[in-house]
């Protein structure tokens, strides 16, 4: 199937989840700010805007002897969201065996029974999104999940927002504002491209809109981006919802049940699942973002 004419459907209203990744902090931290700051600010911006119940996806291992880190996850919970297992040490399932990654998994959830109520926490992310790089591996993960009553916590929404985070603290640190200016012009086009994109995505791979999951990461830049960003979200005609209710879309029953490399979001699944030629993915502007502010 050619992607020919992925004309974007006026007037759409489709529902989206926000998700975060790498708790208790994705990146540096800027100037004379904490772990709990960036956690309070950003509780903040959520209650705000009145975004329902987010998951926050941890990497336990960062609070070894680090007060600020467990701090920063008690004030997740205490602002009501929730969390889940992001593995211990953000470990990629392409680099290790099966068995090692279940072993980081099980680490993880110690700190999630305390964190957590009930079996809330029973939601998995893949670290990188690789869901194993071959079929064999990818299946023991699955059937392992399935077994210990988790779901996987999919993606269909992400422009690499982690990449904004250290870019931003390290222009907090000289007080650079045309520079943080950019940042922020810069992260709104990616977010607008990549929205406008995964929609068309969706109705090529799935045939109709569905409801979305994004996928970003608690980081220095969070606090001063998200209001900006959830404006863009209501514009554009999304509802925000929970994780629960986004995954209650039967798209998310899909599995391509194949081994890949590259893994990805649901809807990059989707695309090298059906064999379909995937369009020009929006330009995310990686070397500007890795020189600004040095």
């Amino acid at each position: 199937m050619v992607m020919c004419c992925l004309i974007p459907v006026l007037g759409r209203a489709e529902n989206i989840a926000v998700t975060f990744d790498d708790l208790p902090l994705n990146g540096g931290l800027a100037p004379h700010t904490t772990r709990v700051d960036v956690a309070d600010t950003v509780l903040a911006v959520l209650k705000k805007y009145r975004v329902p119940q987010v998951y926050g996806f941890v990497n336990a291992g960062e609070l070894e002897d680090n007060p600020d880190a467990a701090a920063a996850l008690q004030r997740w919970i205490a602002g009501g969201q929730r969390v889940g297992n992001h593995t211990y040490s953000h470990a990629d399932l392409n680099a290790v065996t099966a068995d090692g990654f279940l072993q980081d998994i099980r680490l993880d959830e110690p700190v999630l029974e305390l964190l957590g109520g009930g079996d809330t926490w029973r939601w998995f992310r893949y670290p990188y999104l690789h869901e194993g790089d071959s079929q064999d591996k990818r299946r023991e993960v699955r059937t392992w999940l399935r077994g210990h009553g988790y779901r996987i916590a999919q993606v269909t929404v992400s422009y690499h927002d982690y990449l904004w985070n250290d870019a931003y603290a390290r222009c907090s640190s000289t007080a650079d504002a045309h520079s943080i200016d950019w940042l922020r012009s810069s992260y709104l086009a990616a977010a607008s491209q990549t929205l406008d994109f995964d929609r068309r995505i969706s109705e090529a791979v799935f045939g109709h809109d569905i409801s979305q999951v994004l996928l970003l990461h608690l980081g220095a830049f969070s606090g001063r981006i998200l209001p900006d960003l959830f404006d863009l979200l209501r514009r554009k005609g999304f509802t925000l919802v929970t994780l629960e209710a986004a995954q209650r879309d039967p798209a998310y029953d899909f599995d391509p049940d194949a081994g890949s490399r590259d893994g990805g979001t649901l809807l990059e699944q989707g695309l090298q699942a059906r064999s379909f030629q995937s369009p020009q993915a929006p330009q995310i502007p990686l070397q500007q973002l890795d020189a600004i502010c040095r």
